[in-house]
């Protein structure tokens, strides 16, 4: 009975490890886009919450970054990996 219930949970747990590794994937390119087309734009003032985002998607914590990486993108007029632009 427990090895059933083990593997059960292994089981129910598998979906959400593959959604943190797209999460961390998708984080990362938003961090590639976000330093290629924003971060070195010229003229631009230092963005802390940015900065923050980056270090916390190099950290693993796609959860906090992805946000504010989205945000920043679309606001420079860069359409996010797999979505449309959105003003």
């Amino acid at each position: 009975m427990k090895r059933i219930l083990l593997v059960l949970a292994a089981l129910a747990s598998a979906p959400l490890a593959w959604a943190q590794s797209d999460d961390k994937a998708y984080c990362t390119q938003l961090s590639e886009l976000y330093r290629r087309y924003v971060q070195n734009a010229t003229g631009r003032r230092v963005d802390v919450e940015a900065l923050q985002a980056l270090d916390d998607c190099s950290r693993g914590k796609p959860a906090t970054a992805i946000p504010v990486l989205e945000k920043r993108l679309r606001d420079a007029k860069i359409t996010v990996p797999g979505g449309e632009f959105k003003p």
